[in-house]
């Protein structure tokens, strides 16, 4: 049901002008699919409060609800075209005036955690791409085909929204940014071992695959379910009430941002003492020489444990098109030894064999005890280089990491050598 209407949502897009990319058509059928959400969570809890003789106070003023201006219906329960707006004056009513109502709600809301505040935050943050009225109107036609109440519904929503955000990244669009593979993201929860009662960030969070895991990981027992995501109908019935409560009110939080700078930055800002933390960086972190980098180093060595660096191969982000560590550390002590591990699938990887959980079972069971073996070992931290604190991976079994020199570094070696030829030129000229 829901792979052939986004199959079909997307094909409405590919004709908009202002959809040039995956990450549009995604973002664009986000924001609808969000609305239709909305509307049946709303619907769901005005039943419910009819059933127990209260009364509901909407969310949504009548005129924004999508039963109102998306999908109106006759009483066969169908859209009813005749009512149904369309072409420019549905763009015009969603531009001049569903933006700025929603947008508005942040203002009004009474906190950062009310819905009304985050439909703000969602509405502040985007605009509407589809310049056509009439193809809003075709999308919005099968958006409302859809149902995502049940459990179920719910599931199979969110795996096929991964398969999107997967797909932006094979399509060497914008995808790699915003998605981590997931065997990478499960293995990281199962290192950090998140618990019930803590509080889990993620930063820089993307498509928000960490906390989704690290949501799977708590409800299936924190047995690090090493696989894909559990069935909807598999709540762990171990769960306390309480628990359950902490885990929907006050255990997840994420921030997104696209600059790789702040992904750097918010190394030195994890949420406290004992804060446990992984983190995917470009492997050149390791090594750059500009004082901003040299100096994060040593303010991670100084004031974390830097207990443990996963080196990935390449085509580990698929699309993305650069080579990344994850650096696993704990604030409140400093670093006496890290223990790295050179990933090695044994396969080149990319979009026909991507990374899978196999790939890092041993990583995960030799880590549990630092272990060594030809593909890790461990680095006193007394070793490391005070003026650079230069982290590379150098596997003492397989030779130095080779770093890339940057474009720039290159350009200007070649402008150094141009300079130094026309110099040779010059002196032979001048001996003829």
């Amino acid at each position: 049901m829901f792979e052939q209407a986004f199959k079909n949502i997307d094909n409405v897009l590919w004709k908009e002008a202002g959809c040039t990319s995956e990450l549009d058509y995604t973002e664009q059928s986000s924001w609808l699919l969000f609305l239709k959400y909305l509307d049946g969570l709303e619907q769901d809890k005005a039943t419910e409060a009819e059933l127990e003789g209260k009364k509901y106070t909407w969310i949504l003023d009548k005129p924004y609800r999508w039963e109102q201006w998306a999908a109106p219906k006759g009483k066969d329960g169908k859209i009813d075209h005749n009512k149904c707006t369309t072409g420019d004056d549905l763009r015009d009513f969603v531009d001049k005036k569903l933006f700025p109502y929603l947008q508005g709600f942040k203002q009004k809301a009474t906190g950062p955690n009310t819905i009304e505040y985050k439909i703000g935050e969602i509405f502040g943050e985007i605009r509407n791409k589809i310049t056509s009225g009439y193809n809003l109107r075709e999308i919005l036609d099968h958006i409302d085909e859809l149902r995502f109440r049940s459990q179920t519904e719910k599931h199979e929503l969110s795996h096929l929204y991964e398969a999107k955000i997967k797909n932006m990244g094979n399509a060497g669009r914008n995808g790699g940014e915003y998605y981590s593979p997931r065997p990478l993201v499960r293995a990281i929860v199962r290192v950090v071992k998140p618990q019930i009662g803590e509080k889990i960030s993620d930063d820089a969070c993307g498509s928000c695959g960490f906390l989704c895991e690290s949501f799977d990981y708590l409800r299936s027992g924190n047995n690090g379910n090493n696989g894909s995501h559990k069935s909807p109908d598999s709540h762990s019935s171990h769960l306390t009430t309480k628990d359950q409560h902490t885990l929907q009110t006050s255990t997840f939080y994420g921030r997104e941002k696209k600059s790789l700078a702040y992904v750097i930055g918010i190394m030195n800002m994890i949420l406290k003492v004992g804060g446990r933390a992984g983190v995917i960086i470009r492997n050149t972190f390791l090594s750059n020489t500009d004082n901003a980098s040299v100096s994060l180093r040593k303010l991670l060595l100084e004031s974390c444990n830097l207990h443990t660096v996963l080196d990935c191969p390449g085509g580990t982000f698929q699309g993305a098109g650069v080579k990344t560590v994850v650096l696993f550390f704990e604030k409140g002590s400093p670093t006496r030894s890290t223990w790295y591990y050179q990933l090695d699938p044994g396969r080149n990887l990319g979009k026909t064999n991507p990374l899978n959980d196999d790939d890092l079972a041993e990583f995960i069971e030799l880590q549990a005890t630092f272990a060594a073996s030809p593909q890790s070992w461990s680095v006193d931290a007394a070793t490391i280089d005070q003026t650079t604190f230069d982290l590379s991976v150098k596997n003492p079994d397989g030779g130095e990491e080779v770093i890339h020199r940057s474009p720039e570094d290159i350009m200007d070696e070649i402008a150094a050598l141009d300079a130094e030829s026309a110099e040779v030129l010059l002196t032979i000229r001048g001996l003829l």
